[in-house]
């Protein structure tokens, strides 16, 4: 199974932005979790990160050719990308929204998630290990499926 782990704005800098609110835990350090994580579990794994609407987009469409799904932390446009959602709709491949922070309990604009529309699951709130959550559930639920939609 090969699952895009794809990241947007500002996941980067995890550790230095706001460690009160996503902790002290490195870009770095997440992808080397996910990368056991993965290569434990005999998942394929591809991490993006990109703080560019236009690259998360053209990332979900390269997608179609052999990847089986997607766990995406779109960052801030979470709240804003019709375009991300569009994306994912059109490759239809099963995705899982994750958020490090619990966006319900923040600010009332971070509860409206466009991306949502277009993700069977959403983890939040439980940090970093909410991506190891993701590609556990997508191992799991989709495992026998295998895509190859090529473009």
């Amino acid at each position: 199974m090969k699952i895009l782990v794809l990241n947007g704005p500002n996941i980067n800098m995890l550790g230095v932005r706001e460690p009160d609110l996503y902790g002290h835990e490195t870009y770095q350090n997440l992808c080397e979790k996910i990368t056991l994580f993965a290569e434990k579990e005999g998942i394929n794994v591809e991490i993006y990160q990109s703080n560019h609407e236009g690259d998360l987009v053209d990332k979900i469409q390269e997608a179609l050719s052999g990847t089986d799904a997607i766990v995406i932390n779109p960052g801030g446009y979470t709240h804003t990308s019709v375009a991300i959602l569009d994306a994912l709709k059109a490759v239809s491949l099963p995705a899982v929204e994750v958020h490090i922070t619990d966006v319900n309990a923040r600010e009332e604009f971070r509860k409206v998630s466009l991306v949502r529309y277009a993700c069977e699951k959403t983890i939040m709130g439980h940090g970093t290990d909410g991506y190891i959550e993701a590609l556990s559930y997508l191992k799991e639920v989709h495992r026998h499926e295998s895509h190859d939609k090529t473009v």
